[in-house]
């Protein structure tokens, strides 16, 4: 880390002591959001500090780095999608630590990868749950750009939307629920495919 950047990184989190929020803090962890540090503060003032800052390469590196959740949502919201390489993606993947991070890596960088549909995809056929999760957050909203894809990658993704929206997991469920909603608002051809699925399983959601 250079200097420059570990001096960023200094002022960053000690303006997080300006956004503290301890009621928001406890109530994170009354819902099971563990960190080893939060400060509680809103994803508004966090977007506000990211577009002062703008987009930076390695300060999202160094930020991500930091067990502090204000610091990897910064990351996620400063990270240039052009310059963010599939394995870097990986590692990040690896180390999202809360359904929080995950939904917020999806909101506010992997959905503009250019290989996001890739990775959403490899991400739906993980035996973990968060990567799951993350997949179909960034499928969502793919879809409502209108994303269509092809007849092999829609029976994949019908067939593990059926598994997770029967998991034990609320947080996936909900996930895989709104995603097939998305998909279903492509068009007739796939509000029919998503309900002929989700009728065989019960769930009527889409009528």
């Amino acid at each position: 880390m250079n200097e420059d950047i570990r001096k960023q990184i200094q002022a960053i989190k000690g303006s997080f002591r300006l956004m503290m929020d301890g009621a928001t803090a406890a109530s994170m962890r009354n819902k099971g959001l563990h960190y080893k540090l939060n400060w509680g503060a809103t994803l508004s003032r966090l977007r506000e500090m990211a577009d002062e800052i703008g987009l930076n390469y390695a300060l999202a590196i160094e930020l991500w780095k930091e067990d502090i959740r204000e610091c990897k949502i910064l990351a996620t919201m400063v990270m240039p999608p052009k310059e963010m390489l599939p394995e870097i993606v990986d590692i990040w993947m690896e180390q999202t630590p809360t359904v929080e991070i995950a939904e917020q890596a999806a909101f506010n960088l992997y959905q503009y990868l250019d290989y996001a549909a890739d990775k959403a995809f490899q991400w739906l056929s993980s035996p973990d749950d968060l990567p799951q999760l993350c997949g179909y957050h960034v499928l969502s909203r793919l879809f409502m750009r209108k994303y269509e894809p092809n007849e092999r990658d829609i029976n994949e993704f019908v067939d593990q939307a059926l598994v997770a929206l029967r998991s034990p997991n609320v947080s996936l469920g909900k996930a895989a629920m709104q995603s097939m909603i998305r998909f279903a608002d492509l068009g007739l051809v796939y509000k029919r495919i998503a309900q002929s699925a989700t009728h065989r399983i019960g769930f009527d959601f889409l009528d």
